[in-house]
């Protein structure tokens, strides 16, 4: 997939609004949320779950979302054959890997014809992707949620990124919040932009309640390895009661929580995914030991102490919850 810049990314995909749905795993982006955005012209994106339940999303996006585009997301360390096999049953017009390069991945996915991006933080991340034969990248800025690999901001790794990988079509994730965000990063040369928070805080989201109040609550947020077990990235989060405890010195958590996370890197590798989210529900805020699960709708109350809340620096800037073809309105540059 070669580009000859945003327009003909946006032709390829067939997509209206160059606004792209991160694809939120764990259970928060599912079909839903796909459905809805992808319906209201933007491409929704499938987050990664356990693969029956992977497949069942995709399909449900589908279902909402008729003759529309849909993504899949996949993180890296927790793929299996089964979601690559969901993601070519459901016709997914294109897949982003998040959390490493994994040329094996990308070679099968494309093998099967799907178009494959890689999320990447630097330059060289890039040039490694692309050395894969990545079709695509999602360069992310460090002001993003959730899992991080951005160590610049937007606007100073997009054009470094872009610079370095010529007419291959590059996303822009992180700072965005509203149209102006995505026409900045439009003009800079993004293919499109990827936004969470934002949607994260819509009807269709299948975050806990508390965890959407918290978050509009939210003064600012910490790039902390507290919640590492079984996936040693930064992530960025909101304060709970799980950062109050460990966090209050260092951001990043204490050398103990460190340790854990670096050692309990194959886990990843070895563990369903479905068992590492089993982790949250034993997982306490006196033990510093977390696991990167968030809390969903249904899960206990109390799960929104234990568990990663994440969010972008935008959610400063967001202050309601609004239906997901509300929120891609908002994003449209015009």
């Amino acid at each position: 997939m070669t580009s000859a810049g945003p327009a003909d990314f946006l032709n390829r995909l067939e997509i209206e609004c160059p606004v792209v749905q991160a694809g939120m795993a764990g259970g928060v982006a599912r079909g839903e949320l796909a459905g809805a955005v992808s319906a209201a012209g933007g491409l929704g994106t499938v987050g990664m779950m356990a693969p029956t339940a992977f497949a069942s999303a995709l399909k449900d996006a589908h279902r909402r979302a008729p003759r529309r585009p849909v993504a899949a997301n996949l993180l890296v360390p927790f793929i299996r054959q089964a979601h690559v096999r969901a993601c070519v049953d459901e016709s997914a017009a294109l897949v982003v890997l998040h959390g490493g390069v994994a040329p094996r991945w990308i070679l099968r996915l494309r093998e099967r014809g799907l178009t494959v991006l890689v999320t990447i933080g630097t330059r060289q991340q890039a040039l490694q992707a692309l050395a894969a034969r990545a079709d695509g990248l999602v360069v992310q800025g460090s002001e993003s949620g959730g899992h991080l690999l951005g160590v610049q901001p937007i606007q100073q790794a997009l054009p470094e990124v872009l610079q370095a990988v010529g007419d291959t079509p590059v996303l822009a994730a992180g700072g965005a919040a509203g149209a102006q965000d995505v026409r900045r990063l439009l003009d800079l040369g993004a293919a499109a932009v990827v936004a969470g928070t934002r949607f994260l805080l819509t009807e269709e989201s299948r975050a806990h309640p508390d965890y959407k109040h918290r978050l509009l609550d939210a003064e600012r947020t910490i790039a902390t390895r507290l919640f590492g077990v079984g996936w040693p990235l930064r992530h960025r989060v909101i304060a709970n009661g799980a950062t109050e405890r460990w966090c209050a010195s260092d951001d990043l958590g204490p050398p103990i929580a460190r340790l854990a996370s670096r050692a309990s890197a194959p886990l990843g590798r070895i563990v369903p995914l479905g068992a590492m989210g089993a982790l949250a529900r034993v997982q306490r805020v006196g033990l510093p030991f977390f696991s990167p699960a968030l809390p969903l709708a249904g899960m206990a109350a109390d799960s929104v102490d234990r568990c990663a809340l994440y969010a972008g620096d935008t959610v400063r800037r967001l202050h309601d919850v609004i239906p997901a073809a509300l929120a891609l309105e908002r994003l449209a540059p015009g």
